[in-house]
């Protein structure tokens, strides 16, 4: 028995029949058809997916929700229908037992429905105690039921009036009541649920509405709206940002990637290990018995062995992100499929307008399918895009954190073949890469499946003729696989000028006093726009390659169309091009452009991901610091804190040992000083026993928990208080014996919120001996076993470094039951230390206690005798050592930068009596009043509010240049005229009438058409050309102006300013302009005539159609505006908040062995990972943003197509099939290019916010001009060397008093001058005032009768040398740091290197010279820095000298070596000395004593010390008397 007989008993009721349903005009579908396939379309449906379903929901278990009203009532309507359907069934079985016959689907199609209601209501249970709010499944499902029961509810309706004898009442009455219920329940199935109990969502204060939005809010991205509209009616702020879900955390992700990299890399590593490596798998071994954070830092990699294969990343990325990726695939293959049905319903419309016989509601059949087909392609492409960005941000998440967690322990040798700029690009430029390869990378697969589908349909229109047109694209894949291979190899070019670029601006910056003192901005200058220029060189063939393949794109199509409408009209006369055969080919022509114009897009970017994929698999396989090298276990029965044996160490593997024979014992408690001249190893020494080394033989072992104190303090960018308490409670008690024994008391008071103030970044508003007290407190207050000090007394003055060695060092100090291994170059400190060890060219040479040392008569008791005399403490005075009393105020403290923006020796008189009130017996730092606000020092990158300006585009337009801004848009404009009058020609031709099957001038149509492409491509290349090139020269002219800009601000705005934010200018901002905006301009230029093509073409065909695109517009230009004006404020908070990101991760590079050396890495993981999630808080709502534009606006270009095929259906009498080929096809293009404009336009907006945030600098204050001509003085000016300084006053900032007041004193040429003065008195001021660093608020100071304010600031600075505080020296060679432009001849750069104790060293070195100093000079020590500062004076032999503390960090014999240096060297010359040891004044000409910005006294210093003034004072406090 066929369907017939199932249908009906005697076969009267057949399944389907063509003439009710199709060829008339009132369609209705058979009984038989409607009972049977219309019942068990939505059975089928629900059965196959209720057991998938509820395997995903067993498996994703989002809590319990509780019994609702809404739950209930979809329960109880579901029992109501699946009683109906029962009904029905029962009154089948009545009237079979009443004796009339019922057709066997009456009892089947019923009870397949009744059981299906009860899998629903069973499944509406299982959702809700499985945590589902919405669901999409169960919405499909009434949704295709009420669909279906529809057309049956039509067909009754028409039965009922027609045939009225054949109505069953009974079973029309359940029919109609199962319709209402149905409707009810799929209302009830776009409601959502309450919250499931315990859910993340009740616990957060501002939950992101996704998870609890309705399944049809979610796809139509409805739930962002609220944020849409508060972002329309006021700018977004911080706090209206949603918290992320915990599945985009980066604590889950980070960790997922980092999982399947250590699986990864375990792959690899197990082979090689047996064979080539039996010491690892002790190590491993070792390794695998810790239990905890070790896992993080056993990514171990062996070195390459001779075969030896690379872990992959990629294959970690594809384990943790491939789920992901499968989701997006399935999305984009419906939407692919779905692609192709538009030109077939687009044929069908055309045959439809041929045949006027056809029945109008087919007409309007298709319309509505075209309708439909589109919405449904538009929700399913967004859904994809949304998946593709969300896995993007995961995985820029997931990078960032693996790039952090490795930093922390990698070694150092590996740590130095990246600088800080290279591993910040790691995380900024190379994770974006991969981010934006995410959006392409299905369109691998995509686009080959969108060519292959095109060629199938074409075949089947114009069959053979097609293979002309792939011929062409065959022909287009080389060209374009050879421009992707030129790209690549100069982006790689293009990554590495851009890295030594940001790399050499960061040193600019963070050595940007040292520029500003030597007057080396220009030189500097030059060298950035040495690198910029190459880049540019680069940027340029960049250009001319784009616009070759833009020409190429744009042309490949039509080139394909004319090349296949000639052969298919050349090689037959009877081959005749109709409407529909023309205008369906071109709609697929047009499908086939996209893939064809995205492969070389994919491959382009394909390749710089790998180049970037490259860059971070190398970075995650450098070596790591073995956490074995050191034992931190107790040795069981040892009495001894820390033990070495037989050590040899050095800094990387390949290296020579820069510690050999090293053999040493410290019992517990002892304190240890370790001395040695300048770069004798003793800060390798520290470094060996903190594991920092790499250890090639011995053992070392430290028992507990261990505090460290650099030599260079690592200040972080927190308040005070933060920076001691480090990360640890505060115990107040504990704390505030801590900072009185650090001697930090009187820095308290000065600095303008106490202990909540606001360091800047590397403690910029603190002096150098702040910093080393700061880094001293840190390690003290800790509480750790074992302390290692590496020189901390170098920076401070005299008397505090006692005060610090009583209180917290020596044997009666804090830490006296501690083990102490200090560092030091202070012979006074040795007679209290328990042990010494003398350390020569990385071999302890002699080790004993002070006595047993002299008495040994060796090479120490020899330098002992000849440098004690001048240090010795006499014993009497150890009893009257100054108490912390006197300590108020006399340490060579400073201010922060509120008061003095220099962070040179010691700072501003802020009259400390004042503050000394019940504060200080409280001990409560925090000023009364001075809230934190009076502690801020950086400013955060702020975000700018409201629109972009115009006058930003104007600035833009200026730096390309009218003429070619102008020329540009003129081109575009050609090339869309000649586009739209090639497709009307083509439009002429299809309506040329056939004669006899055949078309006359087929070929004048032809060469016309061919022209108008060629006319075509012309334009296109044009435009490409002028565009790029414009773009260079804009980027030139921007970059240098900001460049320009930054080096003539003053000092205060580099402490104000965090370089972070400068940074960012110079890396993020400038590739924006260089390479985004030029092609966003294209874009949106192309997108903008292609959406007025459209509206043109389809206002032609139908004129009608003008009702309608006006309201649509206004539509279209509101949801532009509401979304531009949120998207726009997203894009600067997720720009602002990325800033800190990259801060913290700069800092963490810097003070990396400080975290390892406390064990604070999970802290700061944890710090970075929280300022991750806070960037990405900002960039989740701008995707999903981005996600409700284009569906809105697909929306619009939808009814657009709409429009245009609805008139074309009523008009059809009056047009002619070409015209409405033309018009359908075009509008098909207009919603790919409405989404297009308005992505583009709203990127141009984001984007040129770089141009703003670029110029933002010009409008900052600036210092003095550089160069005055007219006053410029003589060459050989200063002669004499005379100075005058007459009633000079000096303040920080206009609000704030005078640090100088009044000072007034001659100093003759060639006279040497000692300032001294206590914390506050005004040294630095005093300098940094003559240097004009900070200009005079009253007075003058004159050089040889110059009044300095007259003179330009080069002219100035270049005449007058300075040796600072902090040694700053530039990556670049040796010869660079001395002499940045050329000035001297190599023979009087020795000559200098000699006279400053370096030429042996030199000598030795295998490139001399040419040595590379590294970033920041970090190969050098810190004395050998100081000694190269030295020589950069004695280069300029000016004859002016200031030395500021120049001597704080070399030992005692250098130091001596260098005073004799200046006194025989700068004999002639004037030198004005900022002391901190008093003795190397003690023989000089004069004496200044300063005290609260005045001058006390200043005569000799015998005549100083007759008067037992002020001087006295300081000498005895000294020891000198």
């Amino acid at each position: 028995m066929g369907l017939d007989g199932f249908c009906s008993l005697d076969g009267s009721d057949p399944f389907w029949d063509w003439n009710r349903t199709w060829y008339t005009p009132n369609p209705d579908l058979t009984q038989c058809f409607q009972n049977t396939v219309l019942v068990w379309i939505p059975c089928i449906y629900l059965w196959v997916c209720a057991p998938l379903y509820c395997l995903y929901l067993h498996n994703h278990n989002r809590g319990y929700i509780r019994m609702s009203h809404l739950n209930r009532a979809k329960t109880i309507f579901g029992f109501l229908l699946w009683i109906i359907c029962w009904a029905d069934v029962f009154y089948s079985f009545w009237e079979r037992s009443h004796g009339t016959s019922v057709a066997p689907v009456y009892l089947v199609s019923p009870t397949l429905l009744g059981i299906t209601m009860l899998v629903a209501v069973f499944l509406v249970q299982y959702e809700r105690i499985k945590g589902v709010q919405s669901s999409g499944v169960m919405l499909g499902f009434w949704l295709i039921t009420v669909v279906c029961a529809a057309i049956t509810f039509r067909s009754k309706i028409l039965q009922a009036l027609n045939e009225v004898f054949s109505v069953s009442v009974f079973r029309y009455t359940t029919f109609y009541t199962y319709c209402a219920l149905l409707l009810v329940q799929l209302i009830l199935a776009c409601l959502t649920d309450q919250l499931p109990l315990f859910s993340e969502h009740v616990k957060d204060s501002n939950p992101c509405p996704e998870s609890s939005a309705s399944f049809l809010s979610k796809i139509t991205f409805w739930w962002i709206t609220g944020l849409m509209t508060q972002g329309y009616k006021r700018p977004l702020e911080e706090r209206d940002l949603w918290s992320l879900s915990e599945d985009d955390k980066s604590q889950g992700v980070v960790a997922q990637l980092v999982r399947s990299w250590q699986y990864e890399c375990a792959k690899i590593k197990r082979p090689l290990e047996m064979v080539y490596s039996p010491k690892h798998t002790a190590k491993r071994e070792a390794a695998e018995k810790k239990e905890g954070p070790v896992d993080e830092a056993e990514v171990l990699i062996v070195k390459k062995t001779q075969k030896g294969k690379e872990p992959s990343l990629l294959l970690a990325m594809c384990h943790t992100f491939g789920p992901y990726f499968l989701i997006s695939f399935l999305y984009k293959f419906m939407h692919d499929i779905l692609m192709f049905v538009g030109p077939e319903i687009l044929k069908q419309l055309i045959l439809f307008v041929k045949d006027s016989s056809a029945p109008y509601w087919q007409g309007f059949f298709y319309t509505v399918l075209l309708f439909l087909c589109a919405c449904l392609q538009t929700l399913l492409l967004q859904k994809y895009f949304h998946v593709c960005f969300m896995t993007g941000m995961r995985l820029r998440t997931s990078i960032v954190g693996a790039v952090y967690r490795k930093a922390l322990i990698i070694t150092n040798a590996a740590r130095r073949t990246s600088t800080v700029g290279e591993i910040v690009n790691l995380m900024s430029v190379d994770a974006q890469r991969l981010v934006d390869l995410m959006t392409y990378i299905n369109m691998i697969w995509s686009a080959p499946l969108q060519v292959v589908l095109a060629l199938y349909f074409l075949w089947q229109n114009l069959g053979p003729s097609v293979l002309a047109g792939v011929a062409v694209m065959v022909l287009m894949v080389p060209v374009n696989a050879m421009m992707a291979m030129k790209t690549k190899t100069y982006q790689v070019a293009q990554m590495k000028n851009k890295d030594n670029r940001i790399k050499l601006m960061n040193e600019v910056l963070n050595g940007m006093k040292v520029l500003k003192l030597y007057a080396w901005e220009l030189a500097f200058k030059d060298k950035v726009l040495e690198i910029r220029q190459s880049e540019l060189k680069v940027l340029k063939k960049i250009a001319y390659l784009a616009a070759i393949s833009t020409f190429t794109w744009v042309c490949a199509p039509f080139l394909v169309a004319l090349s296949t409408f000639a052969v298919y009209v050349l090689v037959d006369e009877n081959n005749v091009l109709d409407a529909e055969k023309a205008f369906v080919s071109l709609a697929l022509f047009n499908i086939l452009r996209f893939p064809l114009n995205m492969l070389p897009m994919v491959i382009s970017s394909m390749v710089q991901a790998s180049v970037s994929l490259k860059r971070l698999r190398v970075f995650l396989s450098h070596e790591e610091l073995e956490e074995d090298s050191v034992d931190r276990k107790a040795i069981s029965g040892s009495a001894d804190s820390i033990t070495i044996v037989d050590g040899m160490f050095s800094w990387s593997k390949g290296n020579p040992p820069s510690l050999k024979r090293i053999n040493v014992s410290i019992p517990e408690g002892a304190l240890v000083a370790v001395v040695g001249h300048v770069g004798s190893g003793k800060t390798s020494l520290l470094s060996a026993l903190l594991g920092e080394m790499e250890k090639q033989e011995g053992f070392v072992s430290v028992k507990g928990s261990v505090a460290y104190v650099p030599q260079q303090a690592w200040i972080q960018n927190a308040t005070l208080q933060e920076n001691i308490v480090f990360g640890q409670e505060r115990k107040e008690s504990w704390y505030q014996r801590v900072v009185e024994a650090c001697a930090l008391m009187p820095d308290l008071e000065i600095l303008p919120a106490g202990d909540e103030t606001e360091i800047g970044e590397k403690g910029v508003n603190l002096s150098g001996g702040q910093k080393q007290r700061v880094s001293l407190a840190r390690a003290v207050y800790c509480e750790c076993a074992v302390y290692l000090l590496d020189d901390p007394l170098s920076a401070v003055d005299a008397h505090v470094g006692k005060h610090i060695f009583d209180k917290v060092i020596g044997p009666k100090g804090v830490l006296q039951s501690k083990t102490r291994v200090l560092v030091t170059h202070g012979l006074s400190y040795l007679p209290q230390v328990d042990l010494i060890l003398v350390l020569v060219d990385g071999e302890i040479t002699e080790m004993g206690s002070y006595q047993e040392l002299l008495n040994r008569q060796g090479a120490f008791a020899e330098f002992l005798h000849t440098y004690a005399n001048a240090e010795q403490d006499r014993g009497e005075e150890d009893s009257n050592s100054p108490t912390s009393k006197d300590l108020k105020g006399l340490e060579n403290g400073a201010p922060a930068a509120l008061f003095r923006p220099c962070s040179t020796g010691s700072g501003a008189g802020v009259d400390s009596d004042k503050h000394r009130s019940s504060n200080e017996v409280s001990g409560k730092h925090n000023k009364p009043g001075a809230g934190t606000e009076a502690g801020k020092l950086t400013e955060a990158d702020k975000a700018q509010t409201g629109k972009v300006k115009l006058s930003v585009f104007w600035e833009y337009i200026k730096a390309i240049g009218f003429f070619l801004s102008f020329l540009s848009v003129f081109l575009f404009f050609c090339h869309h005229c000649f586009s739209l009058a090639s497709n009307y020609w083509l439009s002429l031709w299809t309506d040329d009438p056939i004669i006899n099957g055949t078309q006359s001038h087929t070929k004048m149509r032809l060469g016309v058409y061919g022209l108008l492409g060629l006319s075509q491509g012309v334009a296109v290349f044009s435009y490409s050309i002028t565009v790029s090139i414009g773009g260079v020269l804009a980027s030139r002219h921007l970059h240098q102006t900001m460049l320009h800009n930054v080096l003539r601000s003053p000092m205060s705005f580099f402490e104000r300013t965090p370089s972070g934010n400068l940074v960012n200018r110079f890396s993020k901002e400038t590739d924006t302009i260089d390479s985004v905006i030029p092609s966003i301009i294209k874009m949106f230029l192309g997108s903008l005539f292609n959406v007025l093509a459209c509206c043109v073409v389809i206002l032609i065909a139908t004129p009608i159609v003008a009702v309608i695109i006006p309201p649509l517009g206004l539509l279209y230009f509101f949801v532009q505006r509401f979304y531009v004006a949120s998207s726009r404020q997203l894009k600067r908070l997720e720009s602002v908040s990325r800033s800190p990101v990259y801060s913290h991760f700069n800092e963490t590079l810097l003070g990396a062995s400080v975290i390892r050396a406390f064990r604070e890495q999970q802290r700061f993981i944890r710090e970075s990972d929280d300022r991750v999630d806070h960037n990405q808080r900002a960039y989740y709502p701008s995707i999903v943003a981005n996600r409700w534009l284009a569906v809105r606006l697909e929306f619009v270009g939808n009814c657009i197509v709409l429009a245009a095929a609805l008139f074309a259906v009523v008009a059809r009498d009056s047009l002619s099939p070409g015209i409405v080929g033309l018009s359908i096809s075009y509008a098909l293009q207009i919603t790919a290019s409405l989404n297009w404009l308005v992505r583009m336009s709203s990127e141009m907006e984001t984007n040129i916010v770089a141009v703003e945030r670029v110029k933002e600098y010009s409008d900052t204050e600036k210092e003095a001009v550089w160069r005055v001509e007219k006053t410029a003085p003589p060459q050989a000016w200063p002669t004499r060397g005379h100075i005058e300084i007459r009633d000079y006053g000096l303040r920080y900032r206009e609000d704030l008093e005078l640090v100088l007041k009044n000072i007034s004193f001659t100093i003759e040429g060639g006279e040497k001058v000692g300032i001294v003065g206590r914390t506050g008195a005004g040294k630095s001021s005093l300098t940094l005032g003559l240097f004009r660093i900070i200009e005079p608020a009253q007075g003058k100071i004159l050089i040889d009768g110059v009044n300095i304010a007259d003179l330009g600031l080069h002219d100035l600075r270049s005449r007058i040398t300075i040796i600072p505080q902090d040694p700053v020296l530039f990556s670049g060679t040796l010869r660079m740091n001395l002499d940045p432009f050329d000035a001297y001849s190599d023979e009087e750069v020795w000559n200098s290197l000699e006279l400053a104790h370096l030429k042996n060293f030199v000598s030795g070195l295998p490139d001399r010279l040419n040595h590379e100093c590294s970033e920041g000079g970090e190969n050098l020590s810190v004395g050998q820095r100081q000694l190269v500062c030295l020589a950069r004076a004695l280069l300029r032999k000016t004859k002016i000298l200031v030395l500021d503390e120049a001597t704080a960090a070399v030992d005692l014999e250098t130091d001596n070596l260098i005073q004799l240096t200046i006194r025989s060297q700068f004999e002639e010359c004037t030198v004005l000395t900022i002391a901190h040891r008093l003795n190397t004044v003690m023989d000089y000409t004069r004496v200044l004593v300063l005290d609260k910005g005045q001058i006390v006294e200043f005569d000799s210093p015998a005549s100083l010390l007759a008067k037992k003034g002020v001087f006295f004072k300081m000498a005895k406090d000294s020891g000198l008397v």
